[in-house]
Order: C-alpha cells, then structure tokens, then sequence
C-alpha cells in the first residue's frame, strides 16, 4: 500500500545458476530482509543487475486504466532492452505465460527470446536473483520513508496489521493522497469507504 513497486533485472553468463545457488539464491519472499541484504551484496561476484522504480502516483494512473499488468510489463519490456540479452527468464504477469511472452516479445521490438513462466523467481535462480534486487532495493525505499514518517509504516504491505492501522489514520485525517500512498489499492479504497462512511454518521440524527 506504501512506496514504490520496483522490477528488478539479473544478468550473467549462461551455466552460473550454481554460483547463485552457492549463494543463497531464491524467491525473495522466502528470504528474512537481512539475508536478502547479504545475498544483494554478493550478487556482483556473479553477474549484474538493475532495476527501476514506478512510484505510487505511476501505479495509481494504471491501476485507474486497468492496466496494472501492462505496466509492470512496460517496465520488464524497458529493462529487457537496456540489458540486451540472448535470452530473458521472466516471472509471468498474465495468466497466460505464453501470451505474455508474445506481448513481452512484441514489447521490446524482439530484442531477446523470452521464456515466461509462473512463479519463476522461485524455480529459476536467475530470476530469484532479480526479485532479491527488487525486495533489497524496495526495503530500502520503505526505510526511508520510515525515517520520515516514523517506525509506524511497517513493512507497507497489506497483509502487515502496523501498516493497515498506518493508513487508516491517514486516510482518516483526509485531505489529499500523499505521494507515498498507492490510493488506488483496494485495501486503501476499503479505508477510504470506512471513513466516509463515520463521516456520514456524524450528521445523521
């Protein structure tokens, strides 16, 4: 609900998926901040990596369009063709991973073959990799808007108890979404009904 959605990209020499593996290397969700941060900072001896970071009000136009997937794709697509690989292992946003991998394709002017696949951060090292650099690198953007806004935020991330009572008190001063808010989530919408729904009950008899 807070802060940024980041995609990472990992690139190395084909046959490395060992090295990786010697590392720690998998789903970023499995992995405890502190051993994601440690695994970050050793993935450099084996290839290299980006990311790029599409900030609330971003997400929140495409959400309104529903075309939140074709964005995280725009993003995978921009990625793809600033690394130039032979081949680029995505983790599918689309039900349907072969169709993703023809709009991916179709997106990055068929600059790579694409293998698109569920769940792949968790069955491909590779892609494990770029998940660990999009979880580091979004950590680190939620650590800043902690030191702003205080240890209250918690981990931004709707399932998080700290985080949903975070923006329920901000929603509930009202006034407009701050920058840091993805207004458009639908826990952020429930929120919004919720206190719309007090103040009409103060003027009620």
């Amino acid at each position: 609900m807070l802060g940024p959605l980041v995609v990472g990209a990992f690139w190395m020499p084909e046959g490395r998926d060992d090295a990786l593996r010697a590392h720690g290397v998998k789903d970023s969700k499995q992995l405890a901040p502190e051993r994601r941060a440690a695994i970050y900072r050793r993935l450099r001896s084996v290839g290299e990596f980006r990311s790029i970071a599409l900030p609330p009000r971003t997400i929140d136009r495409w959400v309104a369009r529903g075309r939140l997937n074709d964005l995280e794709l725009d993003a995978f697509a921009r990625l793809i063709v600033a690394v130039g690989p032979e081949t680029a292992i995505v983790d599918a946003c689309d039900p349907n991973a072969a169709r993703f991998a023809r709009r991916l394709f179709a997106a990055t002017g068929g600059c790579a073959r694409i293998v698109a696949r569920h769940r792949a951060d968790e069955t491909e090292p590779v892609v494990g990799a770029a998940s660990i650099v999009a979880k580091v690198r979004r950590d680190r953007a939620l650590g800043d808007l902690r030191r702003r806004l205080g240890d209250e935020v918690g981990s931004g991330y709707p399932s998080d108890p700290v985080t949903q009572r975070f923006v329920e008190r901000t929603v509930g001063a009202g006034g407009p979404a701050p920058r840091w808010l993805r207004a458009s989530w639908a826990p952020v919408q429930r929120a919004k009904s919720a206190r719309s729904a007090r103040t009409l009950d103060e003027f009620l008899p």
